[in-house]
């Protein structure tokens, strides 16, 4: 677990904007989510996942996230488009920020209805940092901190840690969940090449 420091664990995040302060208690957000052992491995150890699972080829829920400026974003908002998600637990750690990156690049090679975002439960003022540092600019990076809303409404909420495990979604544009690969080492990067193929399947689809 080097990669993601006990700072993550903290039950409760104070977060200040323009002057707007506002208390969130993790335990609170977690509050009454359904909750199951997952085949997710931290090391040796299963990790309990938070929230309702989705099945595959069922409809996607919406979710509302918060980009850099705390502007809500929901997946309604990319209505007739084919979405792609990649999940990272912690944008600024090693595997996923070579998980962004990767998915940044294959933006250029994408018909332009197809949207890829990456989301985490990051503070928006380390993904804004994180991304131009790092020239993130083709793909939207969102942070679920505010709600954990996307985390408990996809059943990829890491029980008392407040991290989203590592996953790819592909929703299309009927906004049914086609694909999902739940990544089943956290330290592990995503199949690439499995998500990308599937990708590419359902945008040529008929």
């Amino acid at each position: 677990m080097s990669a993601f420091p006990h700072v993550f664990r903290r039950t409760v995040l104070a977060i200040t904007l323009s002057g707007f302060s506002f208390t969130l208690s993790a335990a609170n957000l977690q509050a009454n989510l359904p909750e199951r052992l997952s085949q997710v491995k931290v090391g040796d150890q299963h990790v309990v996942l938070l929230g309702t699972p989705i099945k595959q080829h069922s409809i996607a829920p919406n979710f509302k996230v918060v980009d850099a400026n705390f502007k809500t974003v929901q997946l309604a908002d990319f209505k007739n488009s084919t979405v792609l998600i990649s999940v990272v637990p912690s944008i600024d750690t090693g595997i996923c920020s070579l998980q962004t990156k990767r998915f940044n690049s294959e933006v250029a090679n994408l018909p332009q209805d197809v949207v890829l975002l990456t989301i985490s439960t990051d503070l928006p003022f380390a993904q804004k940092r994180y991304c131009q540092q790092e020239n993130i600019d083709k793909l939207t990076v969102l942070s679920d901190a505010v709600w954990r809303d996307f985390g408990s409404n996809y059943g990829l909420l890491i029980k008392d840690m407040g991290l989203l495990t590592r996953a790819v979604l592909i929703i299309n544009k009927k906004g049914k969940l086609v694909y999902q690969q739940v990544v089943p080492e956290l330290a592990q990067e995503p199949d690439y090449d499995a998500a990308l193929s599937a990708l590419n399947n359902i945008v040529t689809e008929k």
